[in-house]
């Protein structure tokens, strides 16, 4: 239905999180017309030198046609009935961007005035903050988010023509001719150098990209308690780490959601999960919770089916094919049932139906394995989306636990006339449990019928529909280890 697309502006690194030109795609993703020049000779690390990325980000031929480009890919979503999502990098910017030129690639380029870092007289000084007045030319004192050098944090409290500057660049991509759909915003909680501060731009950007496109989306990531910005003047929903990513992630693989911490206590804990949702979905307001972004994986922390292997690991000390190592698909396959059937928007992250693999962040931003899927995961995330867009109760259904033991967890979506019933059972044994449906609304005094819509063990998977009985509002049923089922009932 979506897509959200990582950074696709000017940047020189593969995560372009560093920003260079906010107001132009990168020509390497669009389109370059003109290539000229020559990259960097051995030895040579002087970017200044580097003629031919110079020639590829800084012409005016390849930065139109990448735009042009860009436009004619979000009419083509807009055809098949999709919408898209850019990533909204306005905390920092990167050493490399026009504004500071610390690498002096726009240096002496035509169209382009001095950056902040080369002269003090740039009309962009006021975008950083320097620590030292007289260090011009190259002054190197800049403020850096969270110290990177690499990442030069904007001052928007000491420039008001970058915080006008930013609802701009906000407002020209969610109009025409680009139309985009919303954004995602990077690290929004730490734009600016004060919670005041912050919520002050936050309610600007929201009116000004809402004057261009009243429809468009604006989702943040965020850690921790977001009640300060959803409150219908600022973010519409946010990433949901805290009632979704982390709850599920202890409770089925015990990991944590960068695999860097095993815990066995949080493993198969099915109170702490249903403490941890209750606890942290309180802070979401309805129209929040029913939008947030719910993922499993994504570029900032390790595959899900990698914590499945209950391995702690990084890259920077063990090797990346260990967390490829003993991990359990079935165990994938429930916390897909679980992403596809709870209260919010279901995200995938890339390959995550292919079976992808990696620790955290650089690892899990692995390419697409292209000619090496796993076919069979693919199948069951076709099928299951399927299922979560043929039930419209996943959308704006009541949510309910039902049922918890070791390893063990039920809940409901349902209205007044229809139940979806989720069941897992997270351990290396079958488990029969008995589901008080009643609780949802089902008809408690006569027997009456479900439909069993999917079940998954580690034997495999299967769509085919069976009957379940209902016996005085209540479903005996068995579950497989390692496996799950979904029932539908109709409440009356």
């Amino acid at each position: 239905d979506v897509l959200y697309l990582n950074p696709i502006f000017v940047s020189p690194s593969n995560h372009k999180y560093d920003i260079s030109d906010y107001d132009n795609v990168d020509p390497h993703f669009g389109k370059i017309v003109i290539d000229e020049g020559s990259c960097l000779a051995n030895g040579d690390i002087s970017n200044k030198n580097a003629s031919k990325y110079i020639c590829r980000t800084t012409r005016e031929e390849n930065l139109k046609a990448s735009n042009e480009l860009f436009a004619k890919l979000v009419d083509e979503v807009h055809k098949r009935g999709m919408k898209i999502i850019l990533d909204g990098v306005f905390n920092h910017c990167g050493s490399f961007n026009k504004w500071l030129d610390r690498e002096l690639i726009y240096d002496n380029q035509s169209g382009y005035p001095k950056g902040a870092y080369v002269s003090k007289e740039s009309p962009y000084v006021s975008y950083f903050h320097f620590n030292d007045q007289n260090a011009w030319p190259y002054n190197n004192t800049y403020e850096g988010w969270w110290g990177h050098d690499t990442l030069p944090k904007l001052n928007f409290e000491g420039s008001e023509k970058l915080y006008n500057n930013i609802l701009e660049i906000g407002k020209k991509w969610v109009k025409a001719p680009y139309n985009i759909d919303g954004w995602r915003l990077d690290v929004a909680a730490d734009l600016g150098h004060s919670n005041e501060y912050n919520h002050k731009f936050w309610k600007d950007f929201r009116k000004a990209v809402k004057s261009e496109n009243k429809e468009a989306i604006i989702l943040a990531e965020h850690y921790g308690n977001p009640e300060g910005w959803l409150r219908g003047d600022q973010w519409d929903t946010i990433m949901n780490y805290d009632a979704f990513m982390e709850p599920v992630t202890w409770f089925l693989t015990g990991m944590e959601k960068h695999s860097d911490e095993y815990r066995e206590d949080l493993l198969c804990n099915s109170e702490a999960f249903i403490g941890a949702m209750r606890n942290h979905m309180r802070y979401l307001r309805m129209s929040s919770k029913y939008i947030s972004m719910n993922q499993l994986s994504n570029h900032d922390h390790s595959r899900f089916l990698t914590r499945t292997n209950r391995k702690v690991g990084r890259v920077s000390y063990r090797d990346s094919h260990e967390a490829e190592e003993n991990v359990n698909i079935a165990v994938m396959r429930e916390a897909v049932a679980i992403q596809m059937t709870w209260p919010g928007a279901p995200t995938l992250y890339y390959g995550d139906e292919a079976g992808v693999c990696g620790y955290t962040d650089p690892d899990s931003r692995r390419t697409y394995p292209w000619g090496k899927e796993n076919h069979a995961l693919i199948d069951f995330h076709k099928k299951i989306i399927a299922l979560h867009k043929e039930n419209k109760i996943l959308y704006d259904g009541s949510l309910e636990f039902i049922h918890n033991g070791y390893g063990t967890l039920a809940y409901g979506r349902f209205n007044e006339d229809t139940s979806i019933v989720v069941v897992l059972n997270n351990t290396e044994l079958d488990r029969t449990v008995i589901l008080p449906v009643w609780k949802l609304g089902v008809n408690r005094v006569e027997t009456t019928k479900g439909e069993l819509l999917c079940k998954s063990s580690v034997l495999g998977y299967t769509f085919n529909k069976e009957e379940i009985t209902v016996d005085n509002g209540n479903i005996k049923i068995n579950v497989p280890c390692f496996g799950f089922k979904i029932i539908k009932i109709e409440n009356k």
